[in-house]
């Protein structure tokens, strides 16, 4: 079970001009991942777990939060578990949130994934504050 925690970073050996090696963390893609989600107009929120929340309630932001990266030897797949807004198209959607995770990606980190799987677990049917605050004003 340790093992699947810490996993191997992602080694880029592009240049050869002997300046050394670049190594990226999952969490790092994690974190690309789920700011280029959350960017896309149609996600309500991205799902996390318990600790997660905790963390956000004291005050930091998780930005890799509902993004699940595995480096493979085939290349990278990321699992993206997110809740869209009622009355968006979700097939819209989650091609957008693929698109843009691939871009962000490719613009960061000069790398492409082999796969962005969305899960959509999830419609939000929240109001704007803007309704609740009206009300209690009475």
């Amino acid at each position: 079970m340790a093992e699947n925690q810490t996993q191997a970073l992602l080694q880029m050996n592009q240049n050869k001009d002997g300046l050394g090696k670049i190594e990226i963390a999952p969490e790092v893609i994690e974190v690309i991942s789920g700011i280029a989600a959350s960017e896309v107009e149609g996600v309500a929120q991205m799902r996390g777990n318990f600790a997660s929340g905790v963390v956000e309630r004291l005050g930091k932001k998780n930005h890799g939060k509902g993004v699940k990266v595995e480096l493979e030897e085939d290349g990278i797949s990321i699992d993206v578990y997110c809740v869209m807004g009622f009355g968006v198209s979700i097939p819209t959607v989650a091609h957008q949130v693929q698109d843009n995770i691939r871009q962000a990606l490719l613009n960061m980190t000069a790398l492409d994934a082999k796969e962005v799987n969305i899960h959509v677990v999830g419609v939000s049917f929240e109001t704007t504050k803007n309704e609740t605050d009206d009300d209690s004003e009475l």
